[in-house]
């Protein structure tokens, strides 16, 4: 079996990087935990790995904004090393916090870290019940290209945040981003179909989850998929009969593209 290696890029208040880099090993990646100080100083620990990933949690506290401050690294610090990452076709994945951070330092939505483009077309914002939400909900993959998740699919997963709400800057780089079948995951019931809250839990526009960048390699979501991915960890298990779990797609999915 192929070693394909997995970095989780953490840093001051990242409290999701052990979970991550589980979901990960279990997936069969080889994976390395490293802090932003660490990569700062040597990049080129990123030419080794073929997937990073950007955990939740609360990186420096969201002091100043949710994932500023890490985000702010990546533009000044790493943007030349995470642009050639993301050329040479390697993946990339954000997960709360850490999609914050990729809209923030411009890696989504166009796939490319850069001052211009960072925070500029789309960002996160207060969810609209102006309250944290914390809770199992229902999405629905809607790209075509998305590496990470198949098209047609409804899953479960947790959220945890309190700044969700996807916002694109106009309409027109929201038809953009529908366009280039950009939009990877909609917030919707069990059956598929979208609504208001609580079934779109923020208030995103055109109920997005999640986005890619037109490769489909470069992906960040709200919800938690490293949060389950063994049937046991959601909460109705048993009583819905529960095969599947469908956070471990995400990473197994990651897995296969790369050994493919």
């Amino acid at each position: 079996m192929a070693t394909i290696k997995a970095l989780v890029l953490r840093a001051a208040g990242t409290n999701c990087d052990r979970e991550t880099a589980f979901a990960l090993q279990q997936a069969g990646f080889t994976t390395s935990r490293e802090h932003v100080f660490r990569l700062m100083e040597d990049p080129s620990k990123l030419d080794d790995a073929q997937f990073l990933v950007i955990p939740g949690g609360f990186s420096y506290g969201d002091d100043i904004a949710s994932g500023k401050i890490l985000a702010n690294q990546m533009l000044h610090r790493l943007s030349e090393p995470l642009n050639r990452f993301v050329q040479a076709g390697k993946l990339v994945l954000g997960i709360c916090n850490g999609f914050q951070v990729m809209l923030k330092s411009g890696l989504l939505p166009w796939g490319n870290v850069s001052p211009d483009q960072a925070h500029l077309d789309a960002t996160l914002a207060w969810n609209d019940v102006g309250r944290f939400q914390d809770r199992w909900i229902h999405l629905r993959a809607d790209s075509d290209k998305c590496v990470f998740v198949p098209k047609g699919e409804v899953l479960a997963l947790p959220i945890a945040h309190g700044e969700g709400k996807f916002i694109a800057r106009d309409a027109s780089v929201l038809e953009r981003l529908r366009t280039d079948d950009q939009v990877a995951l909609r917030y919707v019931d069990e059956n598929g179909a979208p609504g208001p809250y609580p079934i779109n839990p923020n208030g995103s526009n055109d109920d997005i989850a999640g986005i890619c960048d037109a490769t489909g390699r470069v992906m960040g979501l709200m919800p938690h998929p490293e949060r389950f991915i063994d049937i046991t960890q959601h909460p109705q298990w048993t009583r819905r009969q529960i095969k599947r779990a469908d956070g471990a797609v995400f990473f197994q999915r990651a897995w296969d593209y790369l050994n493919g």
